[in-house]
C-alpha cells in the first residue's frame, strides 16, 4: 500500500502514510498557462493506492476534481487494482434534493462521479441533511465517514475545565453531546433560523450566561455567520471568554476576521483544510479508517 498526495495537503498526507507505517508519494501537477493541468503518478505504484486530497472549495478549484480524476485513471490504467480516496472534506454535500424544477442534485452528481473511479471513501464529518448514511450519496461497497468528536474531546479536556460547550442548533446536538461526554463538559445548543446566506437569528440557552467561558463548536465554519451572531449574543450575556472549535476551517472571505470583531478569543480546527487555525491532527483517525477500507 502507498499513500500519494498533492502539494496543498502534503503534509497531512505525508502524517497520513506515517500513521500507516507505509511509503508515501507525491502526485504531481503542472499547470499550464491555459489552465490545463498535466498530472504524474507515481510509476511504480500497484496493488493498493490512498490518494489523499481535500475537496474543500470545488468552484475555486474545480480543476482539482479534474486532477483527481486524471491521477485515479492513471494509476488503475498502470496496475493499481485498488483505489482508496480520502478526503477529509468532501464537497457538494449540501444540495441533496431539488428544490425546485431543473435544480441538479449536485450530491448525487459528485458521488456518482467519485465512485466511477475509487474502490473506497473516508471523510470526516460530510455535512449530510436529508440522507443518513453517507454511501446513499456516494455508492460504494465501502464508505467511512470518521468522525472527529474524539479527537475534539481530548483538544478540550486539556484546559478548558467548567466551561460551557455550545452548539450552534439542534442538528448538532448529537454531535455536540458526544464532544462533552468524552471531555468531561457540560453541553447545550442554540437555536437557529436561517434567513439566508450571511443572516441568521439565533436564540441562547438559558443557562449559557452563566458560565464564565463557552466554547463553540461547529462542523463547519463557512461564511462565520452563525458562530460570529452567536459569539455576540453571548458576550452580551457577560461571557468573559468565547472560544471556537470547527472541524473544516473553509472560512471563506473576512470570516476569520467577522469572528474575531465579535469577541472569539481562540480559534481551532483540525486539519482537514489547512489553515492557520490547525491545532488537531486527523491522520490516526483517517488511518485506521483506511485500514478498516483497504484490508
Amino acid at each position: 500500500m502507498v499513500v500519494m498526495g498533492f502539494d496543498e495537503t502534503l503534509t497531512q498526507s505525508q502524517e497520513l502514510a506515517g500513521a500507516l507505517g507505509c511509503p508515501w508519494r507525491a502526485i504531481e501537477v503542472h499547470r499550464f498557462p491555459d489552465g490545463e493541468s498535466r498530472v504524474r503518478v507515481p510509476p511504480d505504484v500497484r496493488g493498493t493506492g490512498v490518494v489523499h486530497r481535500s475537496l474543500d472549495r470545488p468552484n475555486d478549484k474545480l480543476v482539482e476534481l479534474v486532477e483527481l480524476v486524471l491521477a485515479a485513471e492513471t494509476l488503475r490504467g498502470q496496475g493499481c487494482d485498488r483505489l482508496v480516496l480520502v478526503a477529509p472534506y468532501l464537497c457538494y454535500m449540501r444540495q441533496d434534493i431539488a428544490f425546485q424544477a431543473g435544480e441538479a442534485v449536485s450530491q448525487k452528481v459528485v458521488g456518482n462521479l467519485l465512485a466511477r473511479y475509487f474502490d473506497a471513501l473516508i471523510t470526516v464529518d460530510p455535512h449530510l441533511h436529508r440522507i443518513d448514511r453517507l454511501e446513499q450519496a456516494v455508492p460504494l461497497k465501502r464508505v467511512l465517514s470518521v468522525s472527529s468528536a474524539t479527537l475534539v474531546s481530548r483538544y478540550l479536556a486539556t484546559d478548558r475545565k467548567e466551561w460551557l460547550l455550545l452548539g450552534p442548533d439542534q442538528e448538532s446536538r448529537q454531535w455536540v453531546e458526544a464532544i462533552a461526554a468524552q471531555a468531561g463538559l457540560p453541553c447545550a445548543v442554540a437555536s437557529k433560523r436561517r434567513l439566508g446566506d450571511r443572516e441568521v437569528g439565533i436564540s441562547l440557552p438559558q443557562e449559557a450566561g452563566a458560565f464564565k467561558g463557552v466554547v463553540l463548536v461547529d462542523d463547519i465554519a463557512s461564511t462565520g455567520t452563525t458562530l460570529a451572531e452567536t459569539a455576540r449574543l453571548l458576550a452580551r450575556a457577560g461571557v468573559a471568554r468565547i472560544d471556537v472549535i470547527v472541524t473544516h476551517a473553509l472560512f471563506t472571505g473576512d470570516a476569520w476576521s467577522r469572528l474575531k470583531q465579535a469577541g472569539v478569543g481562540a480559534i481551532a480546527s483540525t486539519d482537514s483544510i489547512s489553515h492557520p487555525t490547525n491545532r488537531m491532527c486527523l491522520a490516526p483517525l483517517l488511518a485506521d479508517a483506511v485500514r478498516k477500507c483497504a484490508f
